[in-house]
């Protein structure tokens, strides 16, 4: 009989031998020969390269693929697999498989050793992301930022962390009965139509509920819609009612608000200020970008900037960020920050990886959507994007959208939870503006105008919670700013 393949003793840690345990490992891969059914136990959290040693690696991946076949895993039926190896006549032949079954006692600490070499695994791959990170950090001549270094680093050891992670996703049907009568109590508490966190509109939340955490919610529109407005709306929003919880004591469990990280690719972090500055002081925002204010609106705009300071809103204007740059971001200000929700302005902005990107642009949209939807599962909150529409819609009779008028519709409206389109008829009406001197086309087309002022409507065109509608709202075009309808004598046609 063959020894297991040695472990080289040492007597204190040797920084050119990374952590391993040869006899955890043929132990094991002997427990799981004696016994088939341990592979369910271990195969979903360890595989082949969790190994120290490849010939191990190779052993327990030819166990695996023959329970899953329905064959028995013994030193017999592996034998043939194996003949002809290099490493396995190296040691003295298919033997060894056979020795590999001799401590029958392995079978009572089987999982044990599983752990173990898993862990040993993540220690080696921390060490190997260590060395790489110091490397890098020492190449002076790289062309590599050293802020894109530390995002890379931050992503290569989420990556370490994130490993294994599907066994710790199992729940039973009691914890998933739980979660959701917790989620119908808050609902209930709220008054009976808010179980995620508030929009800021009774309308809009009366319609999805809120935003429910690991959703992935689409808001889009064609260009002068307002779907920044919106989105910016709902985030202050979200982060208002925060504060407000926090200040009545209400549990930040039980909020009905949370922390916002706003990704605006699109406008500057004081364009966007300025904007919510606007909203919430009641200051023209045009006027405001232009300096053109009275003392006292600007004494009210000081007022609304300090009463907003405090607020658990976060900008990251950087441009061209990447999928996998903003998910690193992303991670790190919900660890340091604590933030519940994020807004992404907008999806097309974002770039895929080099290799989708060198694909089609199809492709690349379907990994940054894709990527999305696993962010907000990831870290539980609640991604809010916003999308471009295609001009399709300028082309029909009756503007309102339909899915089908996403940019690369496909991948979005197949990964969204959730999509809403801002709809305002107002803005198509003024471009058909008819000549001042056809007083009878004028006179109608004026009369049709002031009906429509103000008016606009969310369309919730796909909902997994619930049904599709139109939201009545008003917009109030000066400061930017969504509000329910208070008139009800005007309703969209429904949807």
């Amino acid at each position: 009989m063959n020894p297991p393949i040695p472990l080289r003793a040492v007597t204190a840690p040797d920084p050119t031998v990374l952590p391993h345990n040869i006899e955890a490992e043929a132990a094991l891969l002997g427990a799981m020969m004696i016994d088939n059914r341990l592979v369910e136990d271990v195969q979903l959290k360890l595989r082949p390269e969790h190994f120290h040693e490849p010939l191990h690696g190779r052993i327990y991946d030819a166990i695996v693929r023959l329970v899953v076949r329905n064959m028995v895993a013994n030193p017999v039926t592996l034998k043939p697999l194996f003949d002809a190896d290099p490493a396995m006549l190296e040691i003295g032949g298919t033997g060894y498989l056979a020795e590999l079954t001799s401590q029958s006692a392995a079978l009572i600490a089987a999982k044990d050793f599983a752990s173990q070499i898993y862990d040993l695994a993540l220690l080696r791959e921390l060490i190997s992301v260590g060395r790489n990170m110091a490397t890098s950090a020492f190449d002076t001549g790289s062309d590599i930022p050293p802020l894109t270094q530390i995002e890379n680093a931050e992503l290569a050891l989420y990556n370490v962390a994130e490993q294994g992670e599907v066994a710790g996703s199992v729940k039973t049907f009691r914890q998933a009965t739980t979660e959701a009568i917790g989620m119908a109590e808050r609902a209930m508490k709220s008054g009976g139509h808010l179980s995620g966190y508030t929009t800021g509109l009774d309308g809009l939340n009366a319609k999805i509920g809120g935003l429910h955490k690991s959703d992935l919610v689409i808001l889009a529109g064609r260009p002068a819609m307002g779907k920044t407005a919106l989105a910016t709306n709902i985030a202050f929003a979200a982060a208002q009612r925060f504060m407000r919880d926090k200040a009545d004591g209400i549990a930040e469990a039980d909020s009905s608000g949370t922390g916002v990280a706003f990704f605006s690719l699109e406008m500057s972090a004081d364009q966007l200020a300025t904007r919510v500055l606007a909203e919430q002081s009641g200051v023209n925002s045009e006027s405001l970008r232009m300096g053109k204010i009275s003392q006292s609106e600007f004494n009210s705009l000081a007022r609304a900037a300090g009463a907003l300071s405090e607020l658990p809103f976060y900008i990251d204007d950087t441009p061209a960020l990447t999928i996998a740059a903003l998910r690193t971001r992303a991670r790190r200000m919900k660890r340091q920050k604590g933030i519940g929700l994020i807004v992404v302005d907008y999806l097309q902005l974002l770039q895929g990886s080099a290799r989708a990107s060198n694909e089609n642009r199809v492709q690349e949209i379907s990994e940054i959507t894709r990527g999305l939807k696993t962010l907000a599962k990831e870290l539980q909150i609640p991604v809010l994007a916003l999308s471009q529409l295609s001009r399709a819609v300028e082309n029909r009779e009756d503007k309102r959208p339909q899915l089908a008028d996403l940019r690369e519709s496909g991948t979005i409206e197949q990964d969204a939870d959730i999509v809403l389109f801002v709809y305002r008829e107002e803005y198509y009406h003024s471009l058909k503006q008819p000549d001042v001197e056809d007083v009878e086309k004028h006179a109608k087309w004026l009369e049709r105008a002031e009906k429509l002022f103000g008016l606009a409507e969310v369309i919730v065109a796909k909902q997994r919670h619930g049904s599709t509608g139109a939201v009545p709202l008003t917009f109030h075009k000066s400061t930017t700013k969504f509000s329910d309808r208070a008139d009800d004598a005007y309703m969209p046609d429904p949807y």
